[in-house]
């Protein structure tokens, strides 16, 4: 009792001394810098999962729903597949003969530019060697003197007209005329060339020549291309889906859609897979679509069978925490739900969503991959 009288007396001495402190009481201590309490009306994932948007943050996001509705939709499946010529609107220049290469009238095509069916896009010159071309030095000296001596004996007989017969004239004639036609036919394939010439209208898709140049016999010289008939092999790995094609789209790299047109599919497998032609039709505009050939394509195509679903475009399908397929649907004003959901491609640029939503529900259809980020 007398220890606590005199610790009591201590902190009022302590007190009267130090009027200016004071001590705080529990939850009061500012030694440490406090944190500052978290705005109610931000963005925030909430426990259940659910989405906590406020409204301006949904214009800021330019978040737009779309209201489902179930009904019977195509059934689709992707192919692979690539930019190939059309057969009837391109081509391939190719020499018959090995040779040198020699600029055409307008010189060397180069890549774009437009030519005409027909056109001299190059010369190949034969490349003859020597025992060649001694032999036909020969052949001609031969011919020479043949011609020579016909040219000499047609005189002869047309000074005895008359006193001979109008037979052995026309045959000294005639035997001048074919010494004549051989003697150029042998001249001309020592300074002949090979013209090059477009087989299609179109533009030069490759030049693999330079001047010059010594190239072999049905080596690749020029490809030519028309851009607006262009064709896009697929490769299908059942018969019964390649058969059963009713439509068909693919999708630009800048993301626009183009329909395709079925114009056949093959009869015999190719790596155990069976080729699958569309064409590609051209716009209202008339413009074609940037392509290349050779381009990689992803071809979804629709078949007769129907089945039942909603269409959403495909950029409203995220992956979720779980690597989930889910879309956002707009439950209220502020609130976002997450639906897994199971889909099938539909066309180029849409899905068909068949379990996981109903039909009358809200979907985001922009800005779902913003939505998803929120935590």
């Amino acid at each position: 009792m007398k220890n606590i009288f005199h610790k009591s007396l201590f902190a009022g001495m302590l007190l009267a001394v130090l009027p200016g402190y004071t001590i705080a009481g529990p939850g009061h201590d500012h030694g440490e810098e406090a944190a500052p309490a978290a705005n109610g009306n931000s963005p925030r994932r909430l426990p259940d999962g659910s989405v906590f948007l406020p409204k301006v943050s949904q214009r800021q996001l330019a978040v737009r729903t779309l209201l489902s509705e179930q009904k019977d939709l195509p059934q689709a499946f992707e192919m692979v597949g690539k930019v190939v010529m059309d057969p009837n609107a391109g081509g391939k220049v190719q020499p018959t003969a090995a040779g040198r290469i020699e600029p055409g009238p307008r010189g060397l095509p180069s890549l774009g530019q437009v030519v005409r069916k027909g056109e001299v896009l190059a010369y190949v010159r034969p490349s003859t060697g020597a025992i060649e071309k001694a032999n036909q030095a020969a052949q001609e000296a031969e011919l020479r003197s043949a011609q020579a001596l016909a040219e000499k004996r047609l005189a002869r007989v047309k000074q005895l007209e008359g006193s001979v017969p109008q037979k052995d004239i026309d045959a000294a004639q005639a035997e001048l005329i074919g010494l004549n036609e051989r003697l150029a036919a042998v001249k001309g394939s020592l300074m002949s060339k090979e013209a090059m010439v477009a087989p299609v209208s179109g533009v030069i898709s490759a030049a693999n020549v330079v001047a010059g140049q010594v190239v072999d016999a049905r080596e690749v010289l020029f490809e030519i291309v028309d851009p607006s008939r262009l064709r896009i092999e697929a490769v299908a790995h059942d018969a019964h889906r390649a058969a059963d094609i009713a439509s068909a789209f693919t999708q630009t790299a800048t993301g626009s859609k183009l329909e395709l047109e079925f114009a056949g599919a093959g009869r015999t497998l190719r790596e155990q897979a069976i080729p699958v032609h569309f064409r590609i039709k051209v716009a209202k505009d008339g413009n074609a679509p940037a392509l290349t050939v050779g381009q990689p394509m992803k071809v979804v195509a629709q078949s007769r069978t129907a089945v039942t679903g909603i269409a959403v475009p495909a950029s409203a399908i995220v992956k979720n925490a779980s690597n989930q397929d889910i879309v956002w649907v707009h439950t209220g004003a502020e609130r976002f739900v997450q639906k897994p959901v199971r889909h099938v491609p539909l066309d180029a640029n849409t899905v068909t969503v068949v379990n996981g939503l109903e039909g009358g529900e809200r979907v985001v259809v922009q800005g779902a991959p913003l939505v998803n980020q929120v935590r």
